[in-house]
């Protein structure tokens, strides 16, 4: 099997189980369940974690060029490895993240905005998952709920940081870089389309204007050369009438 085929068949059947992977995160920070369905929650979680892992690689396996395919495929690699260190075990929520990558597609400039903002609004959700995690019960911290969470993943996403909450633990102030990394790639994306727009529309309108130029320059054209033609019309009629009329001069009887 080929890698297209097989990222092909595995695309969404990998989406659904990424996004229950997500809800079973999220059950888990929000809920915090215990006994034996907080043992299936984290069960459920390091099997999906593991279907990922295996994804990455049969792709490498499948890969033409593999040490080429690691290359541009490092933060695979990362989101599959990092997670093995409890403290980031954060991380192992990216890996559904990669996943639901594969579905976003980069064709088109409306495609690239929805792309961006379905992945600002997921970093988000799943920031406040994260810093409400680490920093909910660690002594001194301002993040207590959920609410919070998000309104500091919110104002840390758009690198506007009002500093009203801020994270205290090492695992919290790792989610707050990435955010900001996030936020800043964000505002790098929105530029570079509206840029995109701008040229595109400048370029049309110039487009139309030399179409529109064209045809008056193709106008005026023809209507020199049916000028030209019938000009020569009326030159060789008054060529014919003087050869006319010089003949007739040359055949007067008087002569």
């Amino acid at each position: 099997m080929r890698l297209e085929k097989w990222e092909k068949a595995t695309e969404w059947p990998l989406t659904v189980l990424s996004v229950v992977f997500i809800a079973i995160y999220a059950w888990q920070i929000l809920a915090e369940p215990t006994g034996w369905m907080g043992a299936l929650a984290d069960w459920s979680m390091n099997a999906l974690w593991v279907i990922f892992a295996l994804d990455y690689l049969v792709s490498l396996a499948l890969a033409p060029r593999r040490w080429e395919w690691i290359k541009h495929h490092l933060f695979d690699l990362a989101v599959v490895l990092l997670p093995m260190i409890r403290p980031l075990r954060v991380l192992r929520v990216l890996s559904a993240l990669n996943v639901l990558h594969r579905t976003g597609g980069m064709a088109l400039r409306g495609r690239i905005v929805m792309y961006a903002a379905a992945s600002v609004l997921m970093l988000v959700l799943v920031g406040g998952l994260a810093v409400l995690d680490a920093e909910r019960y660690a002594p001194g911290s301002s993040i207590k709920s959920y609410g919070e969470a998000l309104w500091w993943a919110f104002v840390t996403i758009t690198t506007v940081g009002y500093g009203d909450y801020s994270p205290v633990t090492p695992t919290g102030r790792i989610i707050a870089f990435a955010l900001m990394l996030a936020g800043i790639a964000l505002i790098g994306v929105v530029t570079a389309t509206l840029a995109s727009w701008i040229v595109g529309e400048v370029s049309a309108d110039e487009q139309r204007a030399t179409e529109v130029t064209r045809e008056q320059v193709e106008a005026v054209s023809k209507r020199l050369e049916r000028i030209e033609r019938r000009l020569g019309v009326l030159a060789a009629g008054e060529a014919d009438r003087g050869q006319v009329v010089s003949s007739n001069d040359d055949e007067d009887p008087d002569d």
